[in-house]
């Protein structure tokens, strides 16, 4: 590499001396093949074979109807225990940070690193 640049961006000459010129190739999208030796019965079979497997995964609806009491009930229960994993997790992560920081105030060498609360004095009239 001479004078910072780099050899991709220099013109090259080929074996001829000719410098390489870039070319633009046209993409065109592929056909699709025929078969001619293709019975039809195949291909019919084929066809319908794909709403029969899918019908297999389906849920029959009629035979309950949607209890959204019920449905309703689940979702708070669900969004109940998501808050409480929320709650803790928050909690956790204040205690460990507390923690640390007493942990790291003994490392130092300090003395008092415990906070003592003093209740505030009774106010006279």
């Amino acid at each position: 590499m001479r004078d910072g640049s780099s050899r991709l961006a220099q013109d090259k000459p080929e074996g001829d001396g000719t410098p390489h010129v870039a070319q633009v190739l046209q993409f065109r999208p592929r056909q699709r093949p025929t078969e001619p030796n293709r019975p039809a019965q195949l291909a019919e079979r084929r066809d319908d074979a794909l709403p029969d497997d899918l019908a297999a995964y389906e849920q029959d609806r009629d035979d309950e109807p949607v209890n959204y009491a019920q449905r309703m009930l689940m979702n708070m229960i669900a969004i109940a225990v998501v808050c409480v994993l929320i709650g803790v997790g928050v909690w956790l992560a204040d205690t460990i940070a507390e923690m640390e920081r007493d942990q790291d105030c003994v490392l130092q060498g300090r003395q008092n690193c415990a906070p003592i609360e003093v209740p505030a004095p009774p106010l006279s009239k």
